[in-house]
């Protein structure tokens, strides 16, 4: 083979190799080429005007609530859910979602938080779905808020009642294991005019004083402590008082 020959037959290997080679478009179909896993995205619904709102067919997707982003409550099955239509929010829930990868079997959902407040001291009633476990996480109001006292559950939801506000925690249903242990609530508790005043706090007789608030001094046994009618103060004492 001469020289020329063999310089000939190079360049025509050289191009045909190149011309089969795969294309970045025609690669990117291939099994094992560029594929990622299950991704997730977060979409925001909103229940405008208090109607009923569509936000996307996510197929069988897992949709979570992540970010409760109105003052009207967001609950799953009664505010928001999915149907054929796709997510749907509804009575002013407004939220952010995270849409994740379908296939594989979700996990426990997660809790929520709502904001329930008994106004002019009556019982109000907020809505929870089947949810029955419930923490209170924050409160809110003046007014002590005990449970199976001034807030609980029924079966209408949760409730509060004479002035409690406060945030609960919710949604886990229970099904996934104990629920955890009663947080203490903080309970400020005030001696206007000098007078003995006594705050409710359910059957608890553990009480601590946290924070003293007034100038008068707030002793136990003397201007504060516990009685069969709950928490009591006296003489000018307004405090904090941590309850179990």
């Amino acid at each position: 083979m001469t020289r020329m020959t063999k310089m000939l037959f190079l360049a025509a290997l050289s191009f045909t190799s190149a011309s089969v080679a795969p294309s970045p478009a025609h690669a990117a179909l291939q099994p094992g080429y560029g594929q990622q896993g299950y991704g997730q995205q977060t979409v925001n619904c909103s229940s405008n005007n208090g109607r009923k709102n569509y936000c996307g067919d996510f197929g069988n997707r897992d949709i979570r609530l992540v970010r409760q982003i109105s003052g009207s409550p967001c609950v799953q099955g009664s505010t928001w859910g999915i149907d054929r239509g796709g997510l749907w929010v509804d009575k002013g829930c407004r939220a952010d979602f995270v849409v994740a990868g379908g296939g594989r079997p979700p996990g426990p959902p997660p809790s929520q938080t709502i904001n329930c407040s008994s106004n002019n001291g009556k019982r109000n009633w907020c809505a929870i779905g089947n949810s029955r476990d419930v923490q209170l996480v924050r409160q809110i109001s003046g007014s002590p808020c005990v449970r199976g006292s001034t807030w609980g559950i029924d079966n209408r939801g949760l409730w509060v009642d004479n002035g409690c506000r406060a945030d609960f925690a919710f949604g886990r249903g229970g099904s996934y294991g104990p629920p955890p242990p009663p947080q203490p609530q903080l309970v400020t508790c005030s001696s206007n005019n000098g007078k003995r005043n006594w705050c409710n706090i359910g059957n608890s007789r553990d009480a601590q004083l946290v924070r003293q608030i007034s100038g008068s001094p707030c002793v136990r046994g003397s201007t504060w402590g516990i009685d069969q009618r709950g928490l009591w103060v006296d003489n000018g004492c307004r405090a904090d008082f941590r309850v179990r």
